[in-house]
């Protein structure tokens, strides 16, 4: 058709045919079709109301792999009257930005909206993003972003401003089994034209397995069923054997710059803190598994023992930085027993963070307060004439008074340390 054509066009189809992936074909039509997300799109919520209105506004999509973000675009391709256009940030560039906006203005004219579905939109960089924002504003545009990092740390707040946000959490066990069922069962876009008998537990691990992506899931089942040979009676067979090879070991999610880095190592600290050593073994484990530096671990369960623990056990500080020291000499995988041991011993050590609140308090007082100057019973007195400059004199000796006594320290009364 016409570039400028202003009669609406279909939504991109969904392949008729077997070639492309499964976890595609069986891409949601309709939001009765789609699953999961109740939170967002259940019976009565804000986006559910505004799809099935065809009154969409901006909004971004954000959330991790294969929880249905863009199946979640293609249901609303197929509701809106508005002109859909589809684009990939990760290969997309000025000029294709630059020509979208262009057909907009001319089909505003005429009255017909335009959708853009913007994937990846975490790719574009500030300039690409900052060409969005006027048409976004002006409503040439109404923008669907996808991304699966934290958008209020990589799109800009101008672009932030004009959307609503919508965060997509990992599918439920349950979620996956359905849409894996569903994909057995469906000889249209499926994979029923196939005789297939799935054992349940088989299909209970690639959902448990896929930990809440349901495009891993759907991939590994169409392996499965691809690459096992059919019985005498013509039957693909899929136990649990079966299941496990076809989806092995899977990937945690875990960004070293993004939201899993900074969410897993939050949890880590705090779980140390709230004295739940399990917790702690847990998120730490979590770390290790996705590759986390180790010394960056260590160098947290250092500043927690200071800052948590405190002299409440001075032993924690000691076990922190040995862990520390410990885990560049033997390095990993051994080092992540002296990890756990160190975190472990602070999760269960008494807690105080009297250190911490006196040394940011005395802080706070020098950096906003007039300069105390130091006594001059206090003042060094190791140079020739300090003497004459009256330096030193009156100065109590601790020691020759059994260890402590009094005199005057801070010319203000001051309380930073309560033990």
């Amino acid at each position: 058709m016409d570039l400028f054509s202003t009669s609406l066009p279909e939504p991109p189809p969904l392949p008729p045919d077997e070639t492309a992936p499964l976890a595609y074909r069986m891409a949601p039509r309709s939001l009765d079709e789609y699953v999961g997300q109740e939170h967002i799109v259940g019976a009565g919520k804000l986006l559910r109301r505004a799809i099935e209105s065809d009154r969409i506004s901006s909004v971004i999509l954000y959330g991790p792999p294969g929880t249905g973000k863009t199946a979640l675009a293609r249901v609303i391709s197929y509701q809106t009257h508005a002109r859909f256009e589809w684009l990939n940030a990760a290969a997309a560039g000025l000029d294709d930005l630059r020509k979208i906006v262009q057909r907009a203005k001319v089909l505003r004219k005429d009255g017909v909206r335009t959708v853009l579905f913007l994937d990846e939109i975490h790719r574009f960089n500030k300039l690409q993003q900052d060409v969005l924002l006027p048409d976004v504003e002006e409503g040439t545009l109404v923008l669907i972003a996808a991304t699966v990092e934290n958008p209020f740390f990589y799109v800009n707040a101008a672009l932030l401003s004009r959307s609503q946000v919508f965060e997509l959490t990992p599918l439920g066990e349950e979620h996956v089994l359905t849409l894996l069922r569903r994909a057995i069962a469906d000889d249209e876009r499926g994979l029923g034209k196939l005789a297939i008998n799935a054992d349940k537990d088989a299909l209970v691990h690639l959902a448990r397995v896929a930990d809440g992506d349901a495009r891993k899931a759907l991939s590994a089942l169409e392996l499965a069923c691809l690459t096992t040979q059919p019985d005498a009676d013509g039957i693909i067979h899929i136990d649990r054997a079966v299941a496990e090879e076809s989806i092995q070991k899977k990937a945690v999610l875990y960004d070293r710059q993004g939201d899993q880095h900074y969410d897993t190592i939050s949890a880590f600290i705090k779980s140390m803190r709230g004295s739940d050593p399990d917790a702690s073994v847990y998120y730490l484990a979590k770390m290790i598994y996705a590759g986390e530096d180790p010394r960056f671990i260590a160098r947290r369960i250092v500043i927690c023992a200071a800052e948590d623990v405190g002299n409440a056990d001075p032993m924690a500080l000691i076990i922190a930085t040995s862990a520390l020291r410990a885990v560049e000499f033997v390095g990993m995988p051994e080092g992540r027993i002296p990890l756990a041991q160190a975190a472990i011993y602070i999760a269960n050590a008494p807690k105080s963070n009297a250190c911490y609140r006196a040394i940011d308090a005395a802080l706070d007082d020098v950096g906003k307060e007039p300069t105390l100057p130091v006594p001059d019973h206090l003042k060094d007195t190791s140079y020739s004439g300090a003497k004459k400059l009256g330096r030193g004199e009156g100065y109590k000796y601790p020691h020759a008074y059994g260890g402590k006594v009094e005199q005057e320290y801070l010319p203000k009364q001051k309380k930073y340390y309560t033990p």
